[in-house]
């Protein structure tokens, strides 16, 4: 068999040689394609190759649009986080101002019931001291008293008593002797009230305009009932004197 010409060496030529043409004439349709596309009046040419490789140029002012529309959308963007940062610290406020408002109106409702109830608690009280003076009063009129100078004057007591008037049995006693000698129909003619046409009556000697003027309520509007009588006195004397404990003579 004779050897083949191609030995290893000639193949690994040949095969560099091949691959060097083929690039050429590679690059050579490439060439032909573009040329073939360009008019025939054209000045200059571009191929294929310098147009896909170029790189992108742009002028100042295309940079200066640029550069406008991110400055742009960065304010835009920084005045939509101070709008949403304002609507939060509002809507904070405004709850705020509102619990604020309830918390006032809450308060101002308590006080309103604290007021209440403190003035029911009053009127109660006052109500509960009325019953309780009026049951006094009634249970000093009520009780029985001797029909004589001591059931008298004990009787007297126990009203001046209910009606804060001053004055003790001694102080009561001894001035109803010495001005009526204990009569209650006793009447005096003969001194200056007498002479006035207003004499002076019953057990410790009031004339009527005193008695009227100085009546203490539940007890008889006549002159001579001996414990009205010594009550109007007594009550007379506690604004002139004090109490009748300090009369020692006329008064």
């Amino acid at each position: 068999m004779p050897k083949n010409p191609f030995t290893r060496g000639h193949r690994r030529e040949l095969s560099k040689r091949h691959k060097i043409a083929v690039a050429g004439v590679a690059t050579l349709g490439a060439a032909a394609v573009v040329f073939s596309a360009v008019p025939g009046n054209a000045e200059t040419t571009t191929s294929a190759a310098t147009v896909s490789s170029a790189p992108v140029k742009y002028s100042s002012e295309q940079l200066k649009s640029r550069q406008a529309d991110v400055s742009e959308q960065l304010a835009a963007k920084a005045l939509q986080s101070k709008a949403a940062a304002e609507a939060k610290a509002a809507k904070a406020h405004a709850a705020a101002k509102a619990k604020a408002k309830a918390a006032a109106a809450a308060k101002k409702k308590a006080a309103h019931a604290a007021a209440a109830k403190k003035a029911a608690q009053a009127r109660k009280a006052k109500a509960a001291s009325r019953a309780a003076h009026r049951a006094k009063l009634k249970a000093a009129v009520h009780k029985s008293y001797a029909n004589n100078l001591d059931g008298w004057i004990k009787e007297s007591l126990d009203i001046m008593k209910a009606k804060g008037i001053p004055g003790s049995y001694n102080g009561l006693h001894r001035n109803i002797i010495r001005e009526s000698s204990g009569n209650p129909n006793a009447i005096n003619n003969w001194d200056i009230n007498a002479i006035n046409g207003i004499p002076s009556k019953g057990l410790l000697q009031v004339i009527p305009p005193t008695f009227k003027a100085y009546h203490v309520p539940g007890t008889s509007w006549n002159i001579y009932d001996p414990v009205a009588n010594i009550t109007a006195a007594a009550n007379y004397a506690a604004d002139r004197y004090g109490s009748m404990d300090n009369v020692n003579s006329a008064y």
